[in-house]
């Protein structure tokens, strides 16, 4: 049990390592996007303008500039300082969906899906949960791919994390995979 812990924990940690490669590249999510009108659909919305929360339900679409996101359930709060907590759930057929523009040179989006989709604006931190994938495209061609149980993406970093379930037993977690591009220094060059 302890050499199965220890290999977890070598799994995650090299993982997280290979995954920080990935903050060699400079791009960062449309900065634009903080200042964009929230636009909301759903079959269902429920709105307290007091607590600043929104509860949708129903083929959820969440669109703020560039930020696109899908669902079946859906659940937005608004900070005092105007952030958004963002927390889109798939059913049983569906999944949620995460897509967004980054700055750059390249036409480069990330484009995610799990069960669940959580983002937060202030952080700039995405969290998908659940049979997860997360790909990163540069004119339309995959450049950088990861699946697993959790992608957590922290684009002020840079740093991609796939990690299992907390409960998980070591034999039965489902293998997290990244496919990683090599970075040209004309790709780091700005």
């Amino acid at each position: 049990m302890k050499a199965a812990k220890t290999r977890g924990a070598q799994y995650r940690f090299l993982l997280g390592l290979c995954l920080s490669i990935l903050s060699l590249q400079v791009s960062y999510a449309e900065k634009a996007d903080q200042d964009k009108p929230i636009i909301l659909e759903a079959e269902k919305v429920s709105v307290n303008d007091v607590q600043q929360i929104y509860d949708l339900e129903g083929e959820v679409v969440l669109i703020k500039g560039s930020i696109l996101i899908t669902g079946e359930k859906g659940n937005i709060r608004v900070d005092p300082e105007g952030y958004e907590y963002v927390d889109v759930k798939g059913d049983g057929n569906t999944t949620a969906s995460f897509r967004q523009k980054r700055e750059g040179l390249a036409d480069e989006f990330m484009q995610g899906r799990g069960q669940t989709v959580t983002y937060n604006a202030k952080t700039e931190l995405l969290t998908l949960t659940g049979d997860a994938s997360l790909k990163r495209l540069q004119n339309m061609q995959m450049i950088d791919q990861l699946r697993g149980w959790k992608i957590d993406y922290d684009d002020v970093k840079q740093y991609y994390l796939v990690s299992p379930p907390a409960s998980a037993k070591p034999e039965d977690l489902p293998q997290a995979r990244a496919i990683l591009s090599p970075r040209r220094k004309a790709t780091l060059e700005k």
